[in-house]
Parts: C-alpha cells; sequence; structure tokens
C-alpha cells in the first residue's frame, strides 16, 4: 500500500489492514509529510520510505525519514530507507540532490532496520 501523507495514510491502511494479504508492505514513496504509522505497523512486514525525484520534487525532510524508522523500530516492522528525495532536507538544510545519487546517498545514512 503506498501512502505520502497523514490524511491518505488513514484512508488507505484502515483499508489495507482489513484485508486478507499474507505479505503486507507500506511504501511512504514519496513521503511528502511527517506520518504516524504506529497504529498501522501491526502484520506489517517492511516500511519504505524514499522521496521525489526531479528538478519540481517536494522536499523530502529526513527528520520524516527518521521518525517512521522509530515507529517501525518500536514494533519490530522491517525498515528501508530507498531513497532521498532531489530536495532533500537534512538538519534544516536544503539539499539539492542528483536523481543518480538518491538511492546511494539513502544507502550511506545507513539506517535500514532489519528485526
Amino acid at each position: 500500500c503506498t501512502v505520502e501523507n497523514q490524511e491518505i495514510a488513514d484512508y488507505r491502511l484502515k483499508i489495507f489492514s482489513s484485508l486478507p494479504i499474507k505479505h503486507k508492505n507500506i511504501i511512504c514513496q514519496p513521503l511528502l509529510t511527517p506520518i504516524n504509522l504506529s497504529q498501522y505497523l501491526e502484520n506489517i512486514e517492511l516500511v519504505v520510505v524514499g522521496g521525489e525525484s526531479d528538478r519540481f520534487a517536494r522536499p523530502l525532510n529526513y527528520d520524516w525519514v527518521l521518525s517512521i524508522r522509530a515507529q517501525c523500530i518500536e514494533q519490530k516492522v522491517a525498515f528501508q530507507f530507498r531513497q532521498c528525495g532531489s530536495n532533500f532536507i537534512k538538519d534544516g538544510k536544503l539539499y539539492r540532490l542528483p536523481v543518480k545519487l538518491l538511492t546511494s546517498q539513502a544507502r550511506k545514512a545507513n539506517i535500514n532496520y532489519q528485526p
């Protein structure tokens, strides 16, 4: 199930959580705002987070990524930071990243979690 903000998460994940699917993942890509997924993580195997990738991309704030990671760790759900956004905010500073570096920069953060 893909979600990009809290409103969409609340709408889609209520439905998704009720479906009889054996392997469930949540994809927060592009992540556009902070999202609280805590109430939806039961029976979820993996949460993937990433930003948008083009020159008009809306910014991805690293604090939002870390918040979702903490929620996953708390509930022992695997977490993967797939890609930074082309417009990536970390420690209050905006970084403009070329598309070819988005996944490698996310990997360098070394924040993926596997319970």
